[in-house]
């Protein structure tokens, strides 16, 4: 019967080598990325790197400390390019450096497997703390930081398990809020473009959706209602659509920033810029000085990096408190496109 992993000794490149059936020098050959190893040796290798949960200690040496801290920390977003993740990303800089504390980011693009290789690589560099977006209700690498006694906090999306750090926006009352303006301002007909159901934001985006449209006694039309939406090019040719289906929407409430991008190439290809109004989750780059402007429901991303940088840094000074969930509040900036009325209203 093999031996749990949380019970095994620490595993080293010599038993890596003993697996692979090579030399320890090859090992380092391969974990390195040196030349001369054929394909099929690097493969053995690191099918025992994974095997043996083998952790490349890459802060060895002179530039470990007397406290074994490596002051550096691992970010992981959905995607670097993306302002909400670049936002966050700077603002747990400015607390880190602050700390003489380093920064390694990475994005997973909403991708489990990438997310699971970002983390392990977090672990190999020695991080002190995490600070992590998920794409997953069960991610599989979070008994293996349990067991390293890590300090991991969650932004923007967070595991189902109760005992992790979280720092959130108000997804279900925001995305509730922008489609209940929508409803304000006469609207019945009212499409939803989001992300793909398995993110936990979309999903609390969407309930929000139908709390506002249930308030209002308005019926769930499924038609108007597209998930699994990721970028711009998807929202721009889903929307378009809609558009031009018999019964189009009148309004469109787009429960993300780049969803939003798309949803606005739509309705200006469409010639429906000032006839459809759009209302958006998040906020957009030059959103202001569009015609119309974009309204939207604005997360602050700023706030959320440094609640969560203030929350790792905590746990590393010893604060032992429960796990909290830390809700960051939305706020609706209303610009012209979301108060746009229905044709029989106009």
């Amino acid at each position: 019967m093999s031996t749990p992993a949380a019970q095994r000794p620490r595993a080293t490149m010599k038993h890596v080598a003993a697996l692979a059936g090579v030399g320890v020098k090859t090992v380092s050959r391969v974990i390195n990325d040196e030349p001369n190893v054929t394909p099929a040796t690097a493969e053995r290798v690191w099918n025992a790197v994974r095997e043996l949960d083998y952790q490349l200690d890459l802060q060895a040496g002179s530039l470990r400390r007397a406290d074994g801290r490596t002051r550096t920390l691992g970010l992981l977003v959905g995607s670097v390019d993306n302002p909400f993740a670049g936002a966050i990303h700077r603002a747990v800089e400015d607390i880190a450096a602050a700390r003489g504390v380093a920064v390694f980011a990475s994005s997973m693009d909403d991708d489990a497997g990438r997310e699971s290789e970002a983390v392990r690589a977090f672990l190999q560099r020695r991080v002190d703390g995490l600070i992590l977006t998920t794409a997953s209700d069960h991610p599989e690498y979070l008994s293996l930081l349990r067991d390293r006694g890590l300090p991991v906090v969650y932004v923007d999306r967070e595991p189902m398990e109760s005992d992790v750090d979280t720092v959130a926006s108000d997804n279900r009352a925001g995305a509730a809020a922008g489609t209940a303006h929508l409803v304000a301002h006469g609207h019945r007909r009212i499409a939803l473009l989001t992300d793909r159901l398995d993110l936990v934001t979309a999903r609390e985006r969407r309930l929000g959706y139908l709390d506002a449209l249930a308030q209002a006694g308005i019926p769930v039309s499924e038609e108007l209602i597209v998930t699994g939406l990721h970028d711009a090019k998807d929202a721009a040719a889903a929307l378009g659509r809609l558009l031009s289906s018999h019964e189009p929407p009148t309004a469109v409430f787009s429960a993300q920033n780049l969803i939003t991008i798309g949803a606005l190439h739509a309705l200006r290809d469409a010639g429906r810029s000032h006839s459809v109004a759009l209302v958006g989750f998040d906020d957009v780059a030059l959103a202001d000085l569009l015609d119309p402007g974009v309204t939207v429901v604005a997360q602050d991303p700023q706030q959320i990096g440094a609640r969560a940088a203030d929350r790792v840094f905590a746990r590393l000074e010893g604060v032992e408190d429960s796990p909290s969930r830390i809700v960051v509040p939305v706020r609706l900036i209303t610009r012209g496109s979301g108060e746009i009325e229905p044709p029989e209203r106009s």
